[in-house]
């Protein structure tokens, strides 16, 4: 669980980057994500802990699987409200992330079909290239009485 945050992972963030403040169900339990917007688009965070490594102390394949799910799936995002689900992820694996290292990752769609996109995406620490793939996201509505895992926190002018 990730409800024991420590410093380095709430305040020792790059400029830009803000809690991603996802409270229930699996991207709980493999957080704290971070994201932050810019003129580049969407760009998804996480630092390695302890709970993200495999017996080699770096961030398990797994773990960077489900981030690039994450951070290339949100490419289709229009806005907050904007649900999606994974129809295809396809990953190369190409370097590996120690623990304490900052991850990011972002993706860009590529092609789209009514409401089904497909995203190319890479996941990078530091200048090192860590994974690069595509997915397949449909975009879906949301039905009445479910919430967004999460909600984020907008400044006000």
């Amino acid at each position: 669980m990730t409800d024991d945050l420590s410093r380095n992972q709430t305040f020792d963030l790059p400029d830009g980057y803000q809690i991603l403040p996802w409270h229930r169900g699996f991207g709980r339990q493999v957080g704290p994500l971070f994201e932050k917007r810019d003129e580049t688009g969407l760009t998804r965070a996480f630092r390695v802990e302890e709970h993200h490594t495999n017996g080699m102390m770096n961030a398990h394949g797994g773990m960077l699987m489900t981030f690039a799910d994450m951070a290339w799936g949100a490419a289709v995002e229009k806005n907050d409200d904007t649900w999606w689900v994974t129809v295809r992820l396809m990953c190369d694996f190409l370097s590996g992330a120690k623990q304490g290292s900052f991850v990011e990752g972002k993706g860009h769609v590529i092609g789209r079909q009514d409401d089904v996109f497909t995203v190319e995406g890479k996941i990078w620490a530091d200048d090192k290239l860590l994974m690069r793939g595509t997915g397949i996201f449909k975009v879906i509505e949301r039905r009445d009485g479910q919430e967004k895992p999460f909600t984020r926190q907008t400044e006000k002018a």
